[in-house]
């Protein structure tokens, strides 16, 4: 609900409660959803039909790309009103470089995981029903307007009964009801806009996305994963994980501590609160690095919105950084994380057989198609020699070679990497990116180097 729209009183402690609306049971029928998107694909193909016979004339590639980069936002429009696993499928999307083309990729990538919040009274009847009593019998106070809403739930403040500030997650109620049917939808819609390329597994494709998608609606996995990173990075006083208060979570309501903080993004804030940016940087390249490279299970949506300064006296001289929203972590497989130290071994020899094999190793080389890619690491190789040591690189090295390895991945067909590679090289390349953002002095090659050698060190 905007401003607007939000109940008289700050806080509503008795909400009406009831059975599912008639609406619920709409979606879950698949009926809205299907419509929507059906007539999203009818206004694409009228305006595909109405100007295809001008692609005849000078220009008709660039014509082309210009339609299918507005076609790509329309249908990412719509994916956005659809929200829950429409949302995250655009998002899924916007990350498969080996499978989509850029101008479709950006499209999807605009799509916000943020949409107008759900009236208050669906919410608390939610927490009610999750832990079984009135909601001010579990809480002395429960906010109506909401901190924050994306595709698959929202976030309430809120305080126990102890006084202690706590953030409450819930999730939509009409969710697991459409769940069946979005994802049938889902499946049909991800075959329709999947260009037919070699070695393009979309069967494949659509399991790693219901399968995180899975994960990421279980809120009882994202509590035990919360609680695992912050073990893992409690040795590291400037890194803060929220307390998870298990008693009061279930797989569809999360309940966590609560700290004022300020978005990690609004530079304004932190210059005024004399917050050293350098150690905000240095402090977010090691806890990434001890996740990615010594952990294997890591943070995996690291956008502005889930990373925050706290707002304390000693930000000033010591900032600690707070992660939020563990929904999307990952934990790679041993074998992944094996051939990853392999890779990287045959990378620092420049052994491209070697490296190949790898790929193949993990199925990521369609059949017949090791010559293009040979071709294509080899480039790569090539280029990096030419900027030096891999780990004497500098940040924007590493970035500018990212930018290479992305069209390499565009342009090569037979490949198809594993989502949690994809999420893997994303979250090493927003680590760089959001260090260049907020302060390029920092060398964060010489904060990630050590845990790297020792990755590459463990024979495990």
């Amino acid at each position: 609900m905007s401003p607007g729209d939000a109940e008289p009183a700050e806080l509503a402690l008795s909400p009406t409660r009831g059975s599912p609306t008639r609406s619920f049971a709409l979606r879950a029928s698949g009926l809205p959803q299907a419509a929507r998107l059906l007539g999203c694909a009818v206004a694409i193909g009228a305006r595909e039909i109405a100007l295809r016979p001008f692609d005849a004339f000078a220009g008709g590639s660039a014509r082309r790309a210009r339609r299918r980069a507005a076609s790509a936002r329309r249908l990412a429009r719509v994916l956005g009103e659809l929200k829950g696993p429409f949302a995250k499928a655009g998002q899924f999307a916007a990350l498969r470089l080996d499978v989509l083309g850029p101008e479709v990729r950006a499209a999807f990538a605009t799509l916000q995981d943020r949409v107008p919040p759900r009236p208050f009274r669906e919410i608390a009847a939610t927490v009610e029903a999750e832990l079984g009593a009135p909601l001010d019998a579990l809480f002395a106070e429960f906010e109506t307007a909401p901190l924050g809403a994306a595709s698959i739930a929202q976030v309430h403040r809120a305080r126990l009964m102890s006084g202690e500030p706590v953030a409450v997650k819930v999730q939509y109620p009409w969710l697991a009801r459409s769940l069946p049917a979005d994802l049938a939808i889902a499946r049909r819609l991800l075959r329709m806009v999947t260009p037919r390329r070699d070695g393009v597994d979309r069967e494949q494709l659509f399991a790693e996305f219901a399968s995180g998608l899975a994960e990421e609606l279980d809120f009882e996995r994202e509590a035990r994963v919360a609680a695992e990173i912050a073990a893992n990075l409690a040795h590291d006083a400037q890194v803060v994980v929220p307390t998870v208060h298990r008693a009061l979570s279930t797989r569809r309501v999360l309940v966590m501590s609560w700290t004022p903080a300020i978005p990690i993004g609004d530079h304004a804030a932190l210059a005024a609160r004399g917050v050293p940016i350098a150690d905000v940087v240095a402090t977010l390249a090691r806890a990434y690095a001890k996740q990615i490279f010594a952990d294997g299970l890591f943070h995996a949506d690291p956008h502005p919105g889930n990373l925050f300064v706290i707002d304390e006296p000693d930000a000033g001289f010591r900032p600690r950084v707070l992660f939020i929203d563990f929904g999307l972590a990952k934990r790679l497989d041993p074998t992944l994380r094996r051939e990853l130290r392999t890779g990287i071994h045959a990378l620092l020899r420049r052994d491209v057989e070697g490296f190949l094999d790898g790929m193949e190793r993990m199925e990521m080389i369609a059949p017949g198609a090791r010559d293009g890619v040979r071709a294509a690491v080899a480039g790569m190789f090539e280029r990096i020699a030419a900027e030096g040591q891999v780990l004497g690189l500098g940040g924007g090295q590493v970035l500018a070679l990212k930018d290479h390895a992305k069209r390499l991945l565009e342009e090569t067909p037979g490949l198809q990497l594993p989502n949690d590679l994809l999420l893997y090289a994303k979250t090493l390349s927003y680590l760089f990116a959001v260090g260049a953002a907020l302060d390029p002095s920092v060398d964060l090659m010489k904060v990630t180097v050590p845990f790297l050698l020792r990755f590459l060190a463990d024979r495990s």
